[in-house]
């Protein structure tokens, strides 16, 4: 496996949620749980071993170092309910509005990509702990796409432009993906949070309150001189 410089998060490493997907897309069942145990480098090649006889647990390795690992997972909350598109639009604006991103490359949610080379998502507040943000995508996504969607706007759920985190861990489960031109709506609730790790949730809604994915999340604090910030 590959993850190619486009993907990234934070400067030098990939985005949280797109590698799970790119990892999760080899277990053969429909909801995963990826467990990232250190930034995934980019341009690189990553070794993938299977770990049991069904194919439901593989890792992730650069070298000797254990970067990921999926298994087999369960969600059994309900997952957010939507907002309409039009309310996701108006949040968005108040995502724009903030005055620092820690990591404004990200390809889910920096502001300092170009149009089409990343997501933009702009996850804003719609209510206490909970973010929207609208997204169209301009051509049917891979299913590491939509892992990625529902990555960010978990994290954006907590006030991580002052307390910048990471992902650690993602269970999620895809039941379909967009489609071109389709007005969708992720959102993004904070759970709890326990010292600098926070538990959140994340949901992918299209037109019509079509549930398209789902995620339950831990976050961890970190500093940014470790990313480079």
């Amino acid at each position: 496996m590959i993850i190619d410089g486009r993907f990234h998060g934070p400067d030098g490493s990939g985005n949280g949620g797109y590698v799970a997907g790119l990892l999760a897309g080899r277990v053969p069942v429909d909801t995963v749980t990826v467990k990232l145990r250190q930034p995934p480098p980019l341009n690189t090649g990553l070794t993938v071993t299977v770990e049991d006889d069904r194919g439901h647990s593989v890792r992730l390795w650069d070298g000797d170092r254990l970067i990921a690992e999926a298994f087999a997972g369960a969600i059994v909350v309900p997952p957010i309910p939507p907002v309409s598109f039009e309310r996701a639009v108006e949040a968005a604006e108040k995502f724009r509005a903030a005055e620092f991103h820690p990591f404004p490359g990200c390809f889910v949610c920096g502001p300092a990509r170009e149009p089409g080379d990343g997501l933009r998502l702009e996850p804003g507040p719609v209510a206490e702990g909970t973010v929207a943000t609208p997204w169209v995508p301009d051509r049917v996504p891979e299913r590491e796409l939509v892992w990625a969607a529902l990555d960010c706007p978990g994290g954006w759920s907590f006030d991580v432009g002052e307390r910048p985190a990471v992902l650690g861990t993602m269970t999620a489960q895809v039941m379909d993906v967009p489609e071109a031109g389709e007005q969708c709506v992720v959102m993004g609730l904070a759970r709890s949070r326990e010292g600098r790790t926070m538990h959140a949730a994340t949901a992918l809604y299209g037109e019509g309150g079509r549930l398209l994915g789902r995620a339950e999340q831990i976050w961890v604090e970190v500093d940014l001189a470790r990313f480079g910030g």
